[in-house]
């Protein structure tokens, strides 16, 4: 049994979004053979529930997620060599807080979850303790960041993005492959993942897949769907992440007038936490809902008649669409949407990626239910696989049993 600190950007409760849904079944699978203690941020005005982690862990005081202001983040955008992910948390206060863990207990590992908290392996190095690091990569980011760059290039008016992320590559380049280099093991979520992190380093180490998962059950047994949450197309996500904008408004342009045009009274819903201010038009267009932050998405996953990943930005593999299938549901997808997956396109899937192809797959998919309901059992085979329970044996090539503190 190890003693493992697991760092996460964020109080992984309630397991709400892909962030918080990989850390906190992370962390159950973990526990179920070693002792965890848990170090997180806490953002302004986020529930702060210690209450159900502590089934599984020690939980140290959560530290205040820093705040950095527009004029701060474009100076440091031009003068620091860093990339924007690595000074996103910067924190004196978290590296007090690390460094307070490690001299009140031996651990026999550090857990980090995600490149934003990669910049703690100095002070996890310079600690005497010397415990191992072990770097979970939610994505490959300078993969995720090349792609934004292509993407947004393509639109004028989103040069100044593209320039962003043209600042960012080299500098993101640099730290992802010092990060994976000086961690002592390193897990990817997808054999695509891996393969793009093995090519930065050479091949220098192995990199471990564990995929993302989710509590199977917790979709599969949902609640009747609520009349006033039906809907024929949904979409899940944090909607002020960047691939999550880029892919409902390339939809919503592309694809929506299309099949509002062959079926008028066809409806979306857009439901996800922080919509960005670039959404705010979508409001005006006939059928469609956005949400804002919602207690649950399982009430509108249960409500949906097909589920849509419209994607075209992205790394890692996609929570939301295990989500989906876990709840029976017909999704159709962009191919990056859908990356990292062995699915079956026309079995459990159907991926499309010029919109012309995205209109007749909805149109048909909403007029035939029971072509649904074939792709519903299909989906739900398939996202039996990714049950959290199912990455326990995995981890022990990470965790071997023993691995005992010291």
């Amino acid at each position: 049994m190890a003693e493992i600190l697991m760092l996460t950007p964020q109080l992984p409760y309630p397991p709400q979004q892909g962030t918080s849904l990989r850390n906190f079944h992370m962390l159950r699978a973990l526990a179920e053979h070693h002792r965890i203690t848990l170090l997180s941020f806490v953002e302004a005005g986020s529930p702060v529930q210690l209450e159900p982690l502590r089934r599984y862990c020690h939980v140290l005081p959560p530290v205040p997620a820093p705040t950095r202001p527009t004029a701060e983040r474009l100076r440091q955008l031009f003068t620091n060599r860093r990339p924007d992910v690595a000074l996103r948390l910067a924190s004196g206060e978290f590296d007090r807080a690390l460094n307070e863990a490690l001299s009140a207990h031996r651990y026999d590992a550090v857990q980090i979850e995600g490149i934003e908290l990669a910049a703690t392996i100095g002070t996890i190095r310079a600690h005497p303790s010397a415990p191992r690091i072990v770097l979970d990569c939610h994505n490959a980011e300078t993969a995720l960041q090349r792609r934004a760059l292509r993407t947004d290039l393509g639109q004028p008016s989103r040069w100044p993005a593209a320039l962003y992320s043209a600042l960012q590559i080299g500098r993101l380049a640099r730290f992802e492959r010092w990060a994976l280099e000086a961690a002592d093991a390193v897990m990817a979520v997808s054999e695509t993942d891996r393969d793009r992190l093995l090519a930065m380093i050479e091949g220098s180490k192995p990199i471990t897949v564990i995929p993302n998962t989710i509590d199977v059950g917790e979709y599969a047994t949902a609640a009747p769907a609520d009349p006033a949450l039906r809907y024929d197309l949904v979409f899940t996500g944090k909607m002020d992440y960047r691939p999550n904008v880029d892919g409902i408004l390339w939809f919503a342009v592309q694809v929506w007038p299309g099949v509002r045009q062959r079926r008028p009274q066809t409806t979306f819903a857009i439901v996800g936490q922080r919509p960005h201010p670039r959404l705010e038009p979508l409001r005006a267009l006939a059928g469609v809902t956005l949400t804002g932050k919602v207690p649950e998405v399982q009430p509108y996953l249960a409500g949906a008649s097909v589920y849509v990943i419209p994607l075209r930005i992205g790394s890692g593999t996609r929570l939301k669409l295990i989500e989906a299938m876990a709840a029976g549901k017909a999704v159709i997808s962009t191919t990056i949407g859908a990356e990292g997956f062995a699915i079956s396109p026309g079995d459990n899937i159907i991926l499309a990626d010029q919109a012309a192809e995205w209109v007749e797959a909805i149109v048909a998919l909403l007029d035939h239910p029971e072509r649904r309901d074939e792709m519903a059992a299909a989906a739900r085979a398939f996202a039996a696989r990714f049950d959290w329970r199912q990455i326990v044996p995995p981890l022990r090539e990470i965790y071997p049993d023993e691995a005992t503190a010291g």
